[in-house]
């Protein structure tokens, strides 16, 4: 049982993991976008989990067989394809109008800072989230100013 506690940074991850998948859902979720405050959650802490699991196997599972040669990261290559598929289901089309490609692109985005934090690279995904929140702040300004020209009814939001 105390075991269970020891591991204290998987949590730790777990719960940073939580509350980036929620900072960047409550920014989609503020814009009426499809996918919100949940969704961005359960994907980078879902995709964070994966990837603890992934690494920690190496090391429960590598000494049962001295042969037996793992892959931490082949479960995290994994995730990309399965984001891959959850994005495409946020992408619609009506006529010449396409909607969702930044939902899609974000779902791919969470998981992106899940599997980073499942790996134990805080720095580079909170600075990486950091920098992407200043560059969406300055194309929301840039469109509200009509600073650079878009079209009406974009999912670039």
């Amino acid at each position: 049982m105390i075991e269970l506690f020891v591991q204290y940074e998987l949590y730790f991850k777990i719960l940073l993991s939580a509350i980036l998948g929620f900072f960047i859902g409550w920014d989609r979720t503020s814009k009426n976008k499809p996918a919100g405050l949940k969704t961005y959650m359960y994907v980078a802490v879902s995709t964070t989990l994966i990837t603890i699991i992934s690494i920690e196997s190496v090391s429960m599972y590598s000494d049962l067989h001295p042969n037996v040669r793992v892959d931490p990261m082949r479960l995290a290559a994994q995730i990309v394809t399965g984001l891959g598929f959850l994005g495409a289901g946020v992408i619609l089309k009506d006529g010449l109008k396409v909607k969702g490609l930044t939902s899609a692109a974000m779902v791919f985005f969470v998981g992106a800072i899940g599997i980073g934090i499942g790996a134990g690279l805080y720095g580079p995904v909170i600075f990486t989230v950091i920098v992407t929140t200043i560059f969406s702040i300055m194309g929301n300004y840039f469109r509200e100013h009509e600073i650079v020209p878009h079209k009406k009814n974009s999912d670039d939001q």
